[in-house]
């Protein structure tokens, strides 16, 4: 087996309470019910067998299954280190000693803002101050506690008071992912990508707050892709590191691959994820470098950055097969260009939040 998996994001559901304009779950849920708690249980065990050693816990909201302890001990009992990835809404006092008995050993907070009341405007819904509480319950578990906020147009001018509530909350770790344009992200992109101006002073800002904080928290901070000269490699290498389970059982090469069109992804009730690694069409699609166009096969980063992002290029597009727009030796990078100068034709206080309605993300119906 020439590359190996680290990393299982297995997300359980697509419900969830929130209505974010920046929403993971697809933008088109795909057929099929939900796996149960032993068809989630061989799934790890397949993926211990793998090589897989961090096992992310998402959704939608992971916490609304209610079998999600038991689903926490399968993955302990298969060696996986575990990490819930949530909003925090569902977790009571209760709830959090049952996943720290099971065996959870981290959980990844989201927040929208530090500020309640824009908070509640990008969630859809009025969570913020129980967000507060969720953060006291999972530190008084005795369960390790890091932060996730996801910057666009609406909050990014808002970074000190983020970073001042990720210290004041003591969470071990502060990751600031600007929008990626994917989804739901990318029907909003033009409501939610920051000025350049916006991005150049959150990252400036970012950086000396990393550099301030590197005794007590780690920060880390996602650029805008729109914004960078060369794509980063999509999951460091399509089919090289990372796979994602969604809910109905459909394994992908990373959580947006269902957004390329005329992709099939096979199913782990009908094969092994070991068949799947290796043998489905999805994975060897664009593994490796042979599948490249021009100018990515003659790129001497090719094995950097390998060719970028699919999703994005066929987001752009219509075509996964090209290069990644975002980079500047594209072909297509007038696409990028032609939305950026639409965004900075506007002024940074012209905010998502005040000036329209995004389309909004939405849970499974």
């Amino acid at each position: 087996m020439s590359h190996r998996p680290y990393l299982l994001l297995a997300e359980l559901t697509y419900q969830c309470p929130l209505h974010c304009p920046y929403c993971s779950n697809p933008a088109v849920y795909p057929g099929g019910t939900e796996l149960t708690t032993t068809e989630w249980a061989r799934v790890f065990r397949e993926a211990a067998g793998l090589g897989v050693y961090h096992l992310g816990l998402s959704g939608g909201e992971p916490l609304l299954r209610a079998d999600l302890p038991e689903l926490v001990a399968a993955a302990r009992a298969a060696g996986l280190y575990t990490n819930l990835i949530t909003s925090g809404i569902g977790l009571s006092v209760k709830r959090a000693e049952e996943l720290r008995v099971a065996g959870l050993d981290s959980a990844q907070l989201s927040y929208q803002s530090d500020d309640a009341g824009l908070a509640d405007v990008i969630a859809g819904a009025k969570v913020h101050e129980k967000k507060l509480e969720v953060a006291r319950i999972i530190r008084e578990a005795g369960i390790a506690f890091s932060l996730n906020v996801v910057l666009h147009r609406a909050n990014i001018e808002r970074l000190p008071g983020i970073i001042a509530l990720a210290e004041s909350l003591g969470a071990m770790r502060l990751e600031l992912a600007n929008v990626q344009y994917y989804g739901w992200g990318f029907k909003n992109r033009f409501q939610l990508l920051p000025a350049r101006e916006q991005a150049q002073a959150a990252l400036k800002f970012a950086l000396a707050a990393k550099k301030r904080l590197a005794e007590t928290m780690e920060i880390f901070y996602v650029l805008p892709d729109y914004y960078e000269e060369r794509p980063k490699p999509c999951m460091n290498g399509w089919g090289q590191r990372y796979l994602t389970v969604n809910p109905t059982g459909q394994v992908l090469p990373c959580p947006t691959a269902s957004s390329i069109p005329g992709l099939r992804f096979d199913n782990a009730r009908e094969h092994s994820l070991s068949w799947i690694w290796n043998e489905s069409e999805s994975f060897n699609r664009f593994r490796g470098t042979e599948w490249m166009p021009l100018p990515c096969k003659e790129c001497p980063q090719r094995e950097i950055d390998f060719g970028g992002c699919r999703c994005q290029a066929a987001l752009l597009t219509g075509d996964a097969g090209v290069t990644d727009p975002v980079c500047t030796l594209s072909p297509k990078r007038g696409l990028i260009d032609e939305i950026i100068a639409g965004i900075n034709q506007t002024t940074p206080t012209d905010t998502w939040a005040a000036r329209m309605n995004p389309v909004r993300g939405r849970h499974q119906p």
